[in-house]
C-alpha cells in the first residue's frame, strides 16, 4: 500500500479532485450517466434534466474541461458522449460508495440487554399530569 500512496503527486491529486468536483453536482452526474450509454445532443440532455439548453451547456462545458465528455459537431448540432468506459465505472463506484455510506447500509446496532427495553417502556408510560 505504501507504494500506491507514494505514487500520488500534487498534480495528479489536483486532477483527481477536479474530476470529483465536476461530478459533484446532481445534474452533471445525471448527464454523465446518460452519456455513458449514448451519444446525445444538448437539446435531448436539457430535456432529460428539465433545464434550459444554456444551463445544460454550462454543465457540459465543466464536464468537458474535466475531460469526462467529448463532443462532435454535426451541422448546427453538437453531440456529447462520455470520454470512455472509465466514466461509467467512476459513476458506478460513486454510487456504491454512497450506498455503503448511507445509514441504512450501516451494520445493525447490537441488540440491547433484555432489561433495557423494559426501562424504556416504563419511562414512556410515566403518568401524565392530571388535567382539569
Amino acid at each position: 500500500m505504501g507504494a500506491q500512496v507514494e505514487s500520488w503527486d500534487a498534480e495528479r491529486a489536483e486532477r483527481a479532485v477536479g474530476v470529483l468536483k465536476a461530478v459533484a453536482d446532481p445534474s452533471r452526474y445525471r448527464l454523465l450517466w446518460a452519456l455513458s450509454g449514448a451519444e446525445l445532443p444538448v437539446s435531448a440532455l436539457a430535456e432529460l434534466l428539465g433545464a434550459h439548453v444554456a444551463a445544460t451547456s454550462q454543465h457540459l462545458a465543466k464536464l468537458r474541461a474535466a475531460g469526462l465528455v467529448t463532443s462532435r459537431r454535426d451541422g448546427t448540432r453538437i453531440f456529447y458522449r462520455a470520454a470512455g468506459p472509465r466514466v461509467r465505472a467512476l459513476l458506478e463506484e460513486a454510487s456504491l460508495a454512497a450506498l455503503a455510506a448511507s445509514p441504512e447500509a450501516a451494520p445493525a446496532a447490537p441488540a440491547p440487554h433484555a432489561a433495557e427495553p423494559a426501562r424504556a417502556t416504563r419511562r414512556a408510560r410515566a403518568p401524565h399530569p392530571a388535567t382539569e
